[in-house]
């Protein structure tokens, strides 16, 4: 709690919780919430909710030390409610993640970012689909993404999108093509670059999975009120299917089901048989290893440059300071990667560029450019923060290095934060002061008047500062990026929140409220 009413603050400990430091985020009020979308040692996701129930909020990205965040996407769809999100870690390629944001409209669109959330932008338009009715330019619309929040509609989406470690750059998912996420039927879609393109695979819902570490798609349609018989299967990555007749009698399908991992060639299919006297539950197993009966070799596999496209530029494929060379199966190889098979990479460092940095704190960019400006309510105002108990002034040109980022020399922007040698004292942590142990050592034995006034003038100047310069607070939300001046303010909810429709176009409107209004 911040002791400015109900608005609170999150910190973070990279210490196993010895210390802990105020991450430079947005307070927020009793209504409202961090989320944190996705962690690991670099870097961390988090979800800041945005006052009332307006089912979205901001995402930011912190530095290396989990302290100091970055805006990094503006809108994203976040329910209250029902705590929907589409936010999607894309294992297959590192720096991926797909998510919704809900736009002016109450749409729900779909972005994509390929390098650990520095820019988001719209799914390409997959080239053997046609834009539908949600779109306003018959010619110009992106690929919107099925996941949770359309599953928490109960719209006809089965699977959310699947990827694994070890089928580098696949995705399967449910999507649309338009302006904004469709009512409509969803039909599957497949990318084998790790979301840069995408094909259409499939007509309709599905259910599928992954088998052989990418070199094996499999799929059932979804349809619960009609017995199925068929299994769909793909050994070039969803491009071309065959189908194979698993059952004389067709079963009612509810669940397909395959060994972790993506590794195995077998896959399990649910159901039931239903007739006049009875009604019982079966399980057919199909082992696909009588299909792909000879094992790959090295003339099976070619070299692939992972976030290329366009192999002119000197530049192409460096995507988080080095290019990613994966040696990947042919398409046209029908045969087992098998169980031992290892994904092969070879990095190549990259020269620095503008692209390996995310904005630091006060700076942004604007739509479709590289280069960080600073907040105009920032300009010529010194940014400070508390870390580790001591008041620290932050000297940048703007940027700082997107956390993972291996690249080398090139252009590197200067950045430096300068410890000023002041204690600052939370009220958040704890009220203990930071005493500097050279300090204590270079005080000089003297009489115990002179003690005594020694120790009434630090306490007074302990006051000072607490009360004039740390503002009985910690400094580092003193000129919050988003919500400068929020622990003043009362937070107000929204007395008619959005409601979800569907329009005459197709389009998914936002619904906060998973339990009235559903659509069907």
């Amino acid at each position: 709690m911040t002791g400015k009413g109900t608005l609170r603050m999150i910190h973070v400990s990279v210490d196993q919780g010895e210390s802990w430091n105020m991450a430079q985020l947005p307070p927020v009020g009793h209504e409202q919430f961090y989320s944190i979308l996705a962690a690991n040692d670099e870097m961390v996701f988090m979800h800041v909710d945005e006052p009332g129930d307006t089912g979205f909020g901001t995402i930011f990205v912190s530095d290396d030390r989990g302290t100091v965040y970055s805006k990094s996407l503006e809108r994203h769809l976040y329910t209250t409610t029902g705590g929907d999100t589409d936010f999607t870690n894309v294992t297959s390629l590192r720096g991926v993640f797909i998510s919704s944001v809900l736009a002016e409209d109450n749409s729900v669109q779909s972005v994509v970012s390929f390098d650990q959330g520095g820019e988001w932008v719209p799914l390409r338009k997959p080239t053997n689909t046609k834009c539908d009715a949600t779109a306003k330019d018959p010619d110009k619309c992106s690929l919107h993404i099925h996941a949770a929040y359309s599953t928490a509609m109960r719209l006809n989406v089965p699977m959310l999108p699947l990827s694994e470690p070890n089928a580098v750059g696949l995705i399967l998912a449910h999507g649309s093509v338009g302006d904004a996420i469709s009512v409509m039927k969803p039909d599957v879609y497949v990318s084998d670059d790790g979301g840069y393109t995408w094909i259409k695979a499939l007509d309709g819902p599905h259910h599928y999975a992954i088998l052989d570490s990418g070199g094996l798609l499999v799929a059932v349609e979804h349809n619960p009120t009609q017995p199925i018989n068929k299994i769909k299967f793909s050994t070039d990555e969803g491009q071309c299917w065959g189908v194979y007749t698993f059952a004389k009698e067709p079963i009612y399908f509810t669940g397909l089901a395959s060994e972790p991992g993506a590794r195995s060639m077998n896959v399990s299919i649910w159901g039931y048989r239903d007739n006049l006297l009875s009604q019982y539950w079966i399980s057919i197993t199909i082992d696909f290893r009588d299909l792909l009966t000879r094992d790959c070799d090295d003339k099976d596999y070619v070299q692939w440059l992972a976030h290329s496209d366009d192999i002119s530029d000197p530049k192409d494929g460096c995507m988080l300071g080095y290019k990613e060379r994966f040696l990947r199966l042919r398409k046209d190889s029908v045969c087992w990667n098998g169980r031992d098979y290892k994904v092969n990479t070879v990095p190549t460092p990259c020269l620095c560029t503008l692209d390996d940095f995310l904005c630091d704190f006060g700076y942004y960019r604007r739509e479709n450019s590289s280069e960080c400006v600073e907040q105009p309510d920032l300009k010529g105002k010194v940014l400070e923060f508390c870390l580790h108990g001591k008041e620290e002034q932050l000297q940048t040109s703007g940027y700082r290095k997107i956390p993972g980022d291996k690249c080398e020399g090139g252009n590197i922007p200067e950045r430096k934060e300068i410890d000023l040698s002041k204690r600052c004292v939370s009220d958040l942590v704890g009220p203990e002061l930071l005493i500097d142990s050279r300090s204590s050592r270079s005080v000089p034995i003297v009489i115990t008047v002179i003690i005594i006034t020694l120790l009434l003038s630090i306490a007074a100047g302990v006051l000072f500062v607490k009360k004039y310069v740390c503002g009985g607070r910690f400094l580092v939300h003193r000129y919050s990026v988003l919500q400068q001046h929020v622990e003043d303010n009362t937070v107000e909810g929204i007395d008619d929140p959005l409601e979800t429709n569907h329009t005459q176009n197709g389009k998914i409107e936002f619904h906060d409220d998973s339990d009235e209004d559903l659509l069907e």
